[in-house]
């Protein structure tokens, strides 16, 4: 249960840090915000571990996890916009 609201915690510092440095207005709500940051951690983890540019515990997680959820931020707006 710890490692859960550890992880929803992550997730909504990653998510509020990505939309505060992403140039432009995100309407978005608090539970979009916390998936953002989850899912661009996770993703940004994952390249990262596996090309090996850090490993697990290592500060430049949290850069490379804010930039994922950058990415994935993007890909957000770029398909809500063709709606």
């Amino acid at each position: 249960m710890m490692a859960f609201i550890g992880t929803v915690f992550v997730g909504l510092i990653v998510g509020l840090l990505a939309r505060a440095i992403k140039p432009g207005d995100d309407k978005m709500g608090w539970i979009m915000t916390i998936l953002l940051g989850v899912l661009g951690a996770l993703l940004a983890g994952y390249v990262g571990r596996a090309m090996g540019f850090y490993q697990p515990g290592e500060a430049v997680g949290w850069i490379a996890s804010i930039l994922g959820a950058m990415v994935l931020l993007f890909i957000y707006d770029a398909v809500r916009r063709k709606r």
